[in-house]
């Protein structure tokens, strides 16, 4: 793919409530911390190289970074402002002692709102996610409070992230949703038995966070040592112990798979999400332009009937070893 061929677009949501993107997206979170230092020179770099490649949605959350990474993406996006699409969240947040803390009460989302505004330098906000679903208030009162956001002008369309099917249909009750977005790729399939099915039901577009298993399903990774002290995914279970070593395995056969085809694991990952529905779009994170180029790469590539029957034999719902996350009671609330 060159820098004058478009990706494919697609559709998330219905109707009044749809918007069309590429066919792959960005996640910026590396881009300020959490798997490494960060460099702003080299991921406005990436951010440019994605939009020459035809990359529309751009994902952020306020959490990310600690507030800094919507100020990074508002930067880098503000001269192409017609032309993307912005992503952002609210609800995650950190207590005094360091731990997740998940807050959808109407004051909360209305402030959060404007504070991201205002970082990111926009008087609008396009996909606004509640990031995780809060427990201690009925969820109609959060996306009550979401839809007077699209009512005022301030946000255009609302998604979700993580929620159970109960608060997923009880939020598209209150006011439609136009994209969920959830981990799913080779390695956290578990979506596909319940989720995947409502959202098609519904008319929810699908944004895969993590379509590379954190970088995992690169092929890249071959030791914990691989990671820098600060880096998250050394305090995730799938990255801890024999679990390292099972889903090394588990990559081994993923690439071998791949070179048959010439292309790289990443895009085999990839390319197999864009190939379950057309209202998918995954958001592979990246600061690395070689990586954009990589990645964006994988929309053009089809899968053969015989090689999605062979991934689902190599990486079936549940062949990853180890929880997501070392805390699993902030997902599918």
């Amino acid at each position: 793919m060159t820098d004058h061929e478009a990706i494919p677009t697609r559709s998330l949501g219905r109707g009044d409530h749809s918007v069309t993107v590429g066919a792959i997206g960005l996640g910026c979170m590396t881009m300020s911390g959490s798997y490494g230092a960060g460099d702003e020179a080299e991921a406005r770099a990436a951010i440019d190289r994605a939009i020459d490649l035809g990359v529309t949605l751009f994902d952020t959350a306020d959490v990310y970074g600690d507030t800094d990474n919507e100020r990074l993406v508002g930067r880098a996006l503000r001269a192409r402002r017609d032309d993307i699409v912005i992503a952002t969240k609210f609800a995650l947040g950190r207590d005094a002692s360091g731990g997740t803390t998940v807050t959808g009460t109407p004051d909360y989302v209305r402030h959060a709102c404007d504070e991201s505004l205002e970082r990111l330098g926009v008087d609008h906000i396009d996909l606004y996610y509640q990031h995780r679903v809060d427990q201690t208030i009925p969820i109609e009162e959060t996306w009550g409070a979401m839809s007077e956001l699209v009512a005022a002008g301030k946000v255009r369309y609302l998604g979700i992230s993580e929620p159970s099917v109960d608060s997923l249909r009880r939020a598209h009750a209150t006011h439609p949703i136009t994209a969920l977005q959830n981990e799913w790729s080779l390695w956290s399939r578990e979506i596909e038995d319940e989720i995947v099915p409502v959202c098609r039901e519904l008319g929810i577009g699908i944004v895969p966070f993590s379509p590379l298993g954190r970088g995992f399903l690169t092929g890249h990774v071959k030791s914990i040592d691989d990671f820098a002290d600060d880096d998250m995914r050394r305090r995730l279970p799938r990255f801890q112990g024999d679990n390292f070593q099972r889903n090394l395995d588990l990559v081994g056969e993923i690439t071998t798979l791949a070179a048959t085809r010439d292309i790289s694991p990443a895009q085999l990952a990839l390319a197999w999400l864009i190939a379950q529905g057309d209202d998918v779009v995954p958001i592979p994170g990246t600061k690395r332009t070689t990586r954009v180029t990589e990645n964006v790469g994988s929309a053009a590539i089809t899968l053969t009937a015989q090689e999605l029957q062979r991934i689902d034999e190599i990486a079936p719902i549940g062949a990853a070893a180890g929880d997501r996350y070392a805390d699993m009671s902030f997902v599918n609330r």
